[in-house]
């Protein structure tokens, strides 16, 4: 029996490891299939492959098995010794088993980068926030990574949450809230505006835009900021507060990404793969959230 046959028993049992329940969890792997075997087939046809189509070492474990070792590896970022020591292959193989599968799901959830066009129908609001996740340190130009917010280096990643507008019926459900789109990993120490810059957001005529302090003058309202020497007014005050119980549904959104430890811990990957992580978890997020 495979360990996703043993772990459906239980709903919790797989849960806890992965974050989806079994019937997502199905319902992602019926999305990956097809894709997995049309790059597989384009891998094995491409132009100067020596071995015949079929050649070469297989893998020992199904792509449900696959799968699931990537969504612990999301889960709980431990090491490619510790799933080697769950799953069975050697340390050295779980790479071969769970790269080639980290580009597909971001066909499925189609996160975008930049450029972010959103359809009018079911918006009601749109946040934007930073996040920064914690990276080890560079070999080259270490100062550039470093975050003086954070006291350590890390890589920087706005997040676009929308608020969905609520369907005829479910008032009193929770707040439909969804992530449209992420930006690229920039170093810690690149301003939220500079990354702001880089996305554009065009968001439909009459849809509000929020923002916290560090997008003063981009278009998204703000709260106000104490002037050097002074005080808010009570007035400025009271509209800081209400801003800040809508704004909260942007921290929420962000916080429930960090679910994932490989994007709330130390990532110890290349830099230039944590965007499509970072990518695939704001879709896991949906997948179960949104």
């Amino acid at each position: 029996m495979s360990h996703t046959d043993r772990l459906k028993r239980s709903p919790d049992a797989i849960r806890q490891p992965t974050s989806p329940p079994p019937a997502q969890f199905d319902r992602l792997l019926a999305g990956l299939a097809p894709r997995y075997q049309r790059a597989d087939a384009r891998r094995q046809d491409r132009p100067g492959r020596r071995r015949q189509p079929g050649g070469g070492r297989k893998f020992t474990l199904a792509l449900a098995d696959r799968l699931l070792m990537l969504l612990v590896y999301y889960r709980t970022s431990v090491s490619h010794a510790f799933l080697g020591f769950l799953f069975g292959p050697d340390d050295s193989a779980v790479g071969r088993n769970i790269n080639p599968l980290q580009p597909l799901p971001a066909g499925l959830f189609r996160i975008p980068e930049r450029r972010v066009e959103l359809a009018p129908e079911e918006i009601r609001e749109l946040f934007s926030d930073s996040t920064e996740c914690p990276a080890r340190r560079p070999g080259r130009r270490p100062r550039r990574w470093y975050s003086g917010q954070k006291k350590r280096h890390t890589l920087k990643h706005q997040v676009v949450v929308v608020r969905r507008r609520q369907r005829p019926g479910r008032r009193g459900q929770p707040r439909r809230v969804r992530i449209a789109a992420v930006s690229r990993a920039s170093p810690g120490s690149t301003h939220d505006k500079r990354v702001f810059g880089a996305v554009r957001v065009r968001a439909p005529a009459g849809v509000k835009r929020f923002g916290d302090t560090a997008y003063l003058g981009t278009g998204p309202r703000t709260p106000a900021r104490r002037p050097p020497g002074g005080r808010l007014t009570a007035r400025q005050k009271a509209g800081n507060r209400r801003l800040a119980r809508r704004r909260v549904v942007a921290e929420h959104g962000v916080g429930k990404m960090k679910v994932w430890e490989v994007v709330a811990e130390r990532y110890r990957g290349p830099v230039r793969r944590h965007t499509l992580v970072f990518k695939n978890v704001a879709g896991l997020h949906n997948l179960m959230f949104a």
